[in-house]
């Protein structure tokens, strides 16, 4: 067979070259279409509970998306970051402040914040980390303002310590200062977690802190005996009060009793004097006549008669 007819033979017949163009088309659109569905997967993306999703274009802020679900970004010149919806804590770091009466104190606080406005935060702030500088700043000004005002006292001494106030009062004012200046945060909370002493002074203010509870404990056992005597004197008083009314009564009774006793003894005894006389007689020798009792009388005499046994 000559070399003409080897490069003319083929075995699928006639119309192959068409068969093969057409199976490439499809295998290209194909490939557009996978490359189309990847590029738009990839592009997608899911905006969770307690995040804002920020879309940003050429690093300016597009959009924020902060609902629940599936979002999307514009392939290659959009992309996606996420900022927490949710409440977070921050400890600010200690700072030392100087009181009303020129003392020193360490202050430890913490602040609960959340971001409310991110397309601000992102603007002023920056991050994450720049907003909590920006709280951490506000903070520490705020409270050296406030307590430097009181004096070193009203501190740390529990019974004069105004510190319930005082949190609200950093709180609030610290909103102030952010929404002022827009950053797009908001503190819901600061707390001053504990008040420390410089190392040079604990000593001392321990010591006064002592003789001040000492003082204290004494204030209170001589207002606790003070009360003690108030009590017993107003008891006796009392107790003296019901004695001399009791006695009273009881001797208008007694008087009462003793009347109407004689009343009786002269009813009965005017009916025979003569029973009257001996009966007092008698009443008599009970207080008269013991055993080393000595009577003399006149023998003529009524009472010794009776006791000779002359009746006439």
């Amino acid at each position: 067979m000559s070399d003409e007819k080897i490069l003319n033979f083929n075995p699928k017949g006639r119309g192959s070259d068409f068969n093969w163009r057409k199976y490439s088309k499809l295998g290209i659109l194909l490939v557009i279409i996978i490359v189309v569905a990847v590029i738009i997967f990839v592009n997608l993306f899911i905006v969770r509970e307690g995040e804002y999703k920020v879309v940003r274009q050429f690093g300016e802020v597009v959009r924020i998306d902060d609902t629940p679900g599936l979002s999307y970004k514009i392939p290659f010149i959009q992309s996606v970051t996420t900022l927490p919806k949710y409440q977070m804590k921050y400890d600010v770091s200690e700072a030392e402040i100087n009181t009303k009466d020129k003392k020193r104190m360490i202050i430890d606080n913490y602040a609960i914040w959340k971001i409310e406005d991110p397309k601000a935060m992102i603007a002023n702030a920056r991050t994450i980390e720049g907003a909590e500088a920006k709280i951490r700043d506000f903070i520490y000004s705020v409270t050296r303002t406030l307590l430097g005002q009181l004096n070193y006292d009203e501190i740390i001494n529990d019974e004069k310590s105004s510190r319930g106030s005082l949190n609200d009062q950093i709180t609030d004012r610290v909103n102030e200062l952010l929404e002022q200046d827009n950053y797009g945060v908001v503190v819901t909370d600061v707390r001053i977690k504990r008040t420390d002493l410089p190392t040079e002074n604990e000593a001392s203010v321990y010591t006064r802190m002592i003789s001040e509870r000492h003082s204290t404990a004494q204030e209170y056992l001589s207002q606790g005996d003070a009360q003690k005597n108030k009590m017993i004197a107003e008891t006796d008083r009392e107790v003296k009060e019901l004695l001399a009314k009791a006695e009273a009564e009881a001797e208008i009774i007694r008087a009462e009793g003793e009347a109407g006793a004689a009343k009786v003894y002269n009813d009965s005894f005017s009916k025979d004097p003569e029973f009257y006389s001996l009966y007092r007689t008698l009443e008599s020798y009970k207080k008269t006549i013991n055993g080393e009792t000595v009577i003399i009388l006149p023998s003529d005499s009524p009472y010794a008669r009776l006791l000779m046994g002359y009746t006439e």
